[in-house]
């Protein structure tokens, strides 16, 4: 507390007030922190760039899986009635945790279990029930009635829709200390140097919109009829002129003698201190992901080193990528089973390096060779050249 004023954390879980009727726990001091940090997102470019990436390299290149299993082939190409592919929907849950620390993803079926659906919802949409068994979906929340919202119940619990559906909703989150009702993103710490990038980006935007000419003062006459009339110019030329690099701020005053209207230039040698502000958070936001330069796309001006993402996504892959991968699909997989009493433990997420450094018309027992694992000569599998499984993997998700 400073002074008489008390301080909140935004992020400090609390139950809803009456503006929603108290069904929900409040993400957020004002429940609005997701649309706070979608924001700031798409307006920090490196901090956008890695949020894009993690979950491009966590929903891989499609899925493989069990060839004989039909059922299962048939959600992994098609995993909802919009057609959507099991890899879209896991691209955008992948997205949302990355981004706000929570996803949700839409578990539908029927009574019969004839079929069994997955539907990504958008993770600004949601809010925790106060009963902590459900989840609320509104499509703006500053304007949230009970009447205008659905309500779905958490994972897994089903219940019958007017549809005739049975409806579940599954709650990712990341892991936060002190926080129970919802996840915090990994970047947290980092938010702050988000808008420190972002803050540099503008000023370096307003310079170059002014062709990078010096800010100053325009000390003008202030000869006017009435002390209203030189209160006016002064204050419209406030708000058009000051504060802004490269534009002039007007200084109204009775002129002396011999004295007439004059500009004062301000000269600022602190470019370099910008540019060094920049680089440092630019820097402090990859550390803030646990996330790496080379795959940021931030070492690139040096020259590019295949070797060093090649290394580096190997490191990402398996204290990252994997673990996020398994807890994504711990419940779509136990959802299937669960449905049609099918095995689902071949379905994987098909993990694919950023570059390609082996020669496309090397054969798998060879590329097998030169990274000194097992290999077989004589097996028909490993005798299929790299560039078909490439061309495979690009043409669908199997």
């Amino acid at each position: 507390m400073a002074g008489n004023r008390v301080e909140i954390d935004p992020f400090t879980p609390m139950a809803a007030s009456t503006g929603t009727g108290g069904n929900v726990w409040l993400w957020g001091s004002d429940n609005m922190l997701p649309y706070a940090l979608a924001f700031v997102a798409r307006e920090s470019a490196t901090h956008r760039r890695i949020i894009n990436d993690k979950a491009d390299y966590i929903s891989g290149r499609g899925f493989s899986y069990d060839e004989g299993n039909r059922l299962l082939g048939h959600l992994v190409g098609c995993a909802n009635g919009r057609r959507e592919s099991l890899r879209s929907v896991l691209n955008k849950v992948a997205f949302d945790k990355c981004l706000l620390g929570n996803a949700f993803l839409e578990v539908v079926t029927n009574a019969e279990r004839s079929f069994v659906s997955f539907y990504h919802q958008d993770a600004t949409r949601c809010r925790v029930g106060k009963d902590d068994r459900s989840v609320w979906l509104h499509h703006n929340w500053s304007v949230f009635t009970p009447a205008t919202a659905t309500r779905l119940p958490l994972y897994p619990a089903f219940e019958p829709q007017d549809d005739g559906t049975l409806r579940s909703i599954i709650h990712y989150k990341d892991y936060e200390p002190m926080f129970e009702h919802y996840g915090v993103p990994p970047y947290i710490a980092g938010l702050g140097v988000s808008a420190i990038a972002w803050k540099t980006d503008r000023w370096n935007i307003a310079r170059l919109d002014n062709s990078f000419q010096l800010s100053g003062v325009m000390v003008l006459d202030g000869d006017v009829d009435s002390e209203r009339e030189a209160a006016q110019i002064a204050e419209q030329a406030e708000k058009q002129f000051a504060g802004k690099p490269g534009q002039v701020m007007f200084l109204i005053k009775n002129r002396m003698e011999n004295e007439g209207s004059k500009f004062i230039p301000i000269s600022s040698d602190n470019e370099g201190d910008w540019k060094a502000l920049h680089e440092q958070a630019t820097g402090d936001i990859v550390v803030a992901h646990s996330w790496f330069r080379a795959l940021s796309g931030l070492d690139y001006s040096t020259g590019f080193n295949p070797e060093r993402i090649l290394h580096e996504y190997q490191v990402a892959l398996n204290t990252i990528i994997q673990g996020e991968q398994a807890e994504l699909l711990e419940p779509i997989r136990e959802t299937i089973a669960g449905v049609f009493g099918i095995e689902t433990d071949s379905l994987a997420v098909i993990n694919r390096p950023p570059v390609q450094v082996k020669p496309a018309y090397m054969k798998v027992w060879e590329a097998r060779k030169a990274d000194g694992l097992d290999y077989d000569e004589t097996d028909p599998t490993q005798q299929v050249f790299l560039a078909a499984i490439s061309r495979t993997e690009e043409g669908g998700d199997r």
